[in-house]
């Protein structure tokens, strides 16, 4: 997984920015091979979660659970996918632009890990720190470590992610197969309004 200092960090931020800026505008704004040149560990792989939101209000959020590409290759298509394709909301505006506010959650490889029932789950699973996928017969959902935010009970967080895959609300009864996973979330601070032009 890439080390992050301060320097990186505004580097992916912009650059999910940018993408973002992309793909609603379809302006041309990002050079891949100028980046790759200046900034070679955008080559290593990552997995990465892109996650928009508007006046604290979610408003798109997609991401890879595991490294396929690129950590920079990631970071374009899931900010791109994030402001347009995610099914749950329309596709973003223009005129939204300067109102959103960016996270970008980096992950680590998933690890399975085994449990006899619910209640030895509930003691291995750590609130807060854990991102959770869970697994059953091909049908297949996660929630990154900061849903533990809104979703604060064990009880709450899988009865929730159960029907996100498209299983029962019970589905801990079926022992499905469970992942853990750590993220490394950043964002803009303070939120930047507006685009500068390059």
């Amino acid at each position: 997984m890439v080390e992050l200092n301060k320097e990186r960090i505004e580097i992916l931020l912009k650059i999910a920015k940018e993408s973002i800026q992309e793909a609603v505008t379809g302006e041309k704004i990002i050079n891949k091979n100028k980046l790759i040149e200046k900034f070679p560990w955008l080559q290593e792989k990552g997995a990465v979660f892109v996650t928009i939101n508007k006046e604290h209000h979610l408003r798109g959020c997609i991401g890879s659970i595991i490294a396929h590409r690129t950590l920079l290759e990631d970071l374009i298509e899931n900010a791109k996918s994030a402001a347009l394709r995610d099914p749950r909301f329309k596709p973003l505006q223009r005129e939204e632009l300067q109102d959103i506010e960016i996270e970008i959650s980096i992950l680590t490889p998933p690890k399975e890990l085994p449990y006899k029932d619910s209640a030895d789950l509930k003691q291995k699973i750590k609130k807060g720190r854990d991102g959770v996928i869970i697994s059953y017969n091909g049908y297949q959902a996660t929630y990154l470590p900061s849903v533990w935010e809104q979703l604060d009970s064990f009880e709450h967080f899988f009865t929730t992610l159960c029907q996100k895959a498209g299983l029962p609300s019970n589905c801990l009864d079926l022992h499905p197969t469970i992942y853990t996973y750590r993220a490394i979330k950043i964002k803009e601070e303070p939120p930047q309004r507006g685009y500068s032009e390059k």
